[in-house]
């Protein structure tokens, strides 16, 4: 049987490289970016954009929300009102519009998967990246919530929590919030994006029959809990 995923930040970095793994598995890929390029150019932060564009897209068996910025790269009482607003409007609230568009359909059919993009900044917290940190610890927090609610109707939802891993996201991170973050990783080097994607195409499969609302580290072993 076919399926259809959903790639948010699909072209680029994480995304663009779950969407080339599960495309290798025979998976129809929608790639959604604001990029100009993808399947789908749209906003997630704009809860009536994505409502249209769900209606349009139709049925849908994955969804990968793995769009996302990184924030303003200063400390905590730096931090501008609209710098705060932004990262969680499309880190939080984006992830929330997607899953609210596309799981109950999932839920109707009976099976689905979500795989949401946390951070291990959302366990740990980095330092002068407050926002990018909360924010992801409230992917953490939707995802095993999410994932309580559908758990007996086929829909599983799980997270991942890379450490850094080398994207274009992170090239705009302060060198040395970079080395910092770097530096915490005992396999001393940082993650490659096709490293992740093969996570992500196993949690988007039927695989993983028994595991929903948790989070998988990937991280070169700086994970601790």
């Amino acid at each position: 049987m076919g399926r259809t995923a959903v790639i948010t930040g699909g072209m680029s970095g994480l995304g663009a490289a779950t969407a080339a793994r599960l495309a290798a598995d025979g998976v129809e890929v929608v790639v959604v970016d604001v990029a100009a390029g993808a399947d789908v150019v749209l906003d997630i932060s704009d809860s009536g954009a994505v409502t249209r564009a769900a209606e349009k897209i139709g049925e849908v068996d994955i969804l990968v929300n793995s769009a996302g910025i990184v924030g303003p790269n200063k400390p905590l009482w730096e931090i501008a009102d609209e710098e705060w607003l932004r990262t969680f409007a499309v880190n939080v609230t984006g992830t929330f519009n997607m899953c609210r568009a596309f799981t109950p359909g999932m839920k109707a059919r009976g099976w689905g998967r979500v795989v949401n993009f946390a951070s291990m900044a959302g366990k740990d917290g980095n330092p002068n990246m407050a926002a990018y940190s909360a924010t992801k610890a409230a992917v953490i927090g939707m995802t095993k919530s999410l994932g309580k609610e559908l758990a007996a109707d086929g829909v599983l939802v799980n997270a991942i929590a890379p450490a850094v891993v080398d994207t274009p996201m992170n090239a705009e991170t302060a060198p040395e919030v970079l080395a910092h973050i770097t530096s915490l990783i005992p396999m001393k080097r940082v993650g490659r994006p096709q490293e992740v994607a093969e996570l992500v195409a196993w949690l988007a499969s039927e695989k993983v029959s028994f595991s929903t609302g948790a989070v998988y580290d990937i991280s070169g072993g700086r994970a601790t809990y």
